[in-house]
Formats: C-alpha cells, structure tokens, sequence
C-alpha cells in the first residue's frame, strides 16, 4: 500500500481528505489568506507535508483561484539594494503563484509613466514601488486614476490612501546617531540622500532630533553634505565633510553605497577608519560587508519587505475580487542596528595635517 501510494501525486482532494477539510480550505491555506482558523491552518499543513503536496495550476484551478499578474518597477540606484529586493520578491511570488512582470523604468522624474501604463494596460492586477519611485507623485497619481492596487515600499512617508512596507527611517537613524554619541563622538558628518525620496528626509530629521536631544549645538557640532544615493555622490559629499577646518570625528551616511565612499575617500586621505574616523551607513546591503573595514549600519530588512509588499498586495486583489476591498494597511518592520569594524571611540590626539600635494592630488577626479 505504502509503496502504491509513493508513485501518485497528490492532489488538492487528498491533502483535504488527509487533514479533513474542504478543498477550498486547504487553497486558502496554501494561498496564504487569512482567513482559517490557526488549528486548521497545521493540519492542513501537517497533511501537505505528509503527501508531499506541490500545487500546481490544475490544482489551483479546481479551487477557484485566479493567477495574479503583479508588476514590479525599478531603477538601479544601488544594486545591492535592487539585487536583495528582487531576490525577496520573486521567492514570495514563487510561493504565492504569483506571475511577475519586472520593467525597468526610466530616469527618475522623467517618463517614469509609460512603463507603469503599459503594465496597467496589458493587464496586471497590481503593482509594487520600490525606491526611487515610492515617492512619485506622477506614478501614485496614475494608479489612483486607473484604481491599481499598489504597494510602496521604502517610503519615508507613505501616502494614507496606499498600501505601504517599510521601516522607520527617522527612527532608526536617531538610534544610529544616538550610537555614535555614545561612543564619544561630538563632531559628526551626515550625508543625505536623495532628496527627491521620502526615507532621506526622514533619516536627517533622525539625525537632527538626536543631536539636539543630547543638547548639542546643531549648527556647530553637526556638518552635512548633499548626496543621492550613489556611490558617486558619496565621494564628493565625504570630499567635502573632510576637507572642513574642523572635520568630523564621525561619519553617517544615508545609505551603504555613500558609506563605502566615504571610507575610500578617508583612505586616500591617509585616514584610518575607524582610529581616525568612525564611518556608519543604512541599509545593510550586501556592500557593507565587502569592503574593508566592514560597515557598521542600519539594516532593514529588503528581502523581508519585498516578500511582505507581495503578501500585501496579493491580500488586496483577493479581497477586491471577491468584493470586500480592504482599507490600505501600512506595514512597519523592524530594523537593527549592525555593529562590524567601521565604529570605534574618537581618537584623542590632534587632527591629520594633509600635506600641499594630497590636497591637490584629491582635487583630481577618481
């Protein structure tokens, strides 16, 4: 008996005979909804695991479930950060059943429409917004007038009538400066991002509330440099910060990308980090990790809000169709604060002099 059953699939049928529930309750069970009871829910599963149960379209069908057409957007601003995103996508929508449809967009603010209404047009169910374009008024405007669900994800401040994913920006870079404060450090260098994003704004008014909380004197104690969340934008912000009479003790970036840049610049500048210079960044992408010293950052979870963004949303097109839409959700996750080499207590002896020719040769571009 036992070895006759090893050679069947199973299906959809056996699962519910074995767990003792309706077909439709083990589809809702494998389609993630919430609706079953938590008692249910292991049998069911415990049933799936026991027959070793895969789904498949046949299967999903018989159970009344529709496939669902996501699209995702994207521009590359740091490709660790895409590379985590997509890789938490696509498992969840491998999980989920979902069909992915990924383009890639255009510049920023310019023609970002088109691709986004040509998915709309062919047909997708959805629609996820990763940075930069969580924050474009064009795009939320778009899917408001076309009434697409959409998830943002990484926005500083999500719109209230959309779904979002994403961790608090303004508090996890309060607790990184609160952290460098600890350490000793007075002096300290920011380098914002983007500021055409959300998460930037929020990460320097983190940065501003713990300086001023420990009843320091912003305009003299803190020094902040424009970037855009580009490794190339970073060297020019940690240029800058460096170059000052009184240069900072303490560097932090607004992501990895600019972090890493500003321990190459402190390098060439015959800086050693962290000795002479405590260098932190956001993100935890996988660059932080790459270079040498290792980061000290914020990570917040990429692939883990990727998923959720997909859990969200397929959430709302199920209840769509099944004509009880839900009210949008927004989704805070936790962040962490990861201590590696790149942080240490300022260093008690007076400041590098750079020599005439160091100064010229970092006036030349790299």
């Amino acid at each position: 008996m036992r070895q006759g059953r090893s050679t069947k699939v199973a299906t959809i049928a056996d699962v519910a005979s074995l767990a003792g529930v309706s077909p439709m309750t083990v589809s809702r069970v494998v389609n993630g909804e919430q609706n079953v009871r938590p008692g249910t829910r292991e049998k069911v599963q415990a049933a799936i695991a026991q027959l070793n149960y895969m789904p498949n379209q046949a299967a999903r069908r018989l159970a009344g479930s529709e496939p669902i057409r996501i699209g995702m957007l994207y521009i590359d601003p740091t490709a660790g950060y895409l590379n985590e995103f997509l890789i938490g996508l696509l498992n969840k929508a491998s999980l989920r059943h979902v069909q992915l449809i990924v383009q890639r967009g255009e510049a920023a603010r310019e023609g970002e429409e088109k691709p986004v209404a040509e998915m709309i047009a062919n047909g997708i169910d959805g629609l996820i917004l990763p940075p930069p374009f969580c924050d474009s008024q064009p795009l939320l405007k778009l899917v408001a007038e076309t009434d697409t669900p959409v998830v943002v994800v990484s926005a500083g401040q999500p719109p209230e009538d959309v779904c979002a994913v994403g961790i608090d920006d303004y508090q996890a870079a309060y607790d990184m400066t609160r952290h460098l404060l600890n350490l000793g450090h007075h002096r300290l260098g920011f380098i914002i991002g983007d500021p055409y994003q959300s998460s930037s704004a929020r990460r320097l008014a983190g940065f501003h509330a713990a300086m001023s909380d420990a009843g320091l004197n912003i305009e003299e104690e803190e020094v902040v440099a424009q970037g855009m969340f580009t490794y190339r934008s970073g060297l020019d912000a940690a240029e800058l910060l460096l170059s000052q009479e009184r240069r900072p003790t303490a560097i932090f970036a607004s992501n990895d990308d600019m972090a890493a840049a500003t321990v190459a610049i402190a390098h060439r500048m015959g800086l050693d980090v962290p000795s002479d210079l405590t260098v932190v960044g956001f993100d935890d992408a996988p660059l932080a990790t790459t270079i040498w010293p290792e980061l000290t950052t914020v990570r917040q979870p990429i692939m883990e809000m990727a998923g959720a963004a997909v859990d969200l949303l397929v959430r709302h097109i199920r209840a769509r169709r099944s004509g009880e839409p839900l009210a949008p959700e927004h989704e805070l996750m936790d962040f962490e604060l990861v201590r590696r080499q790149s942080d240490a207590a300022p260093r008690l002896r007076p400041p590098l002099k750079r020599s005439p020719a160091a100064k010229d040769d970092l006036s030349r571009p790299s």
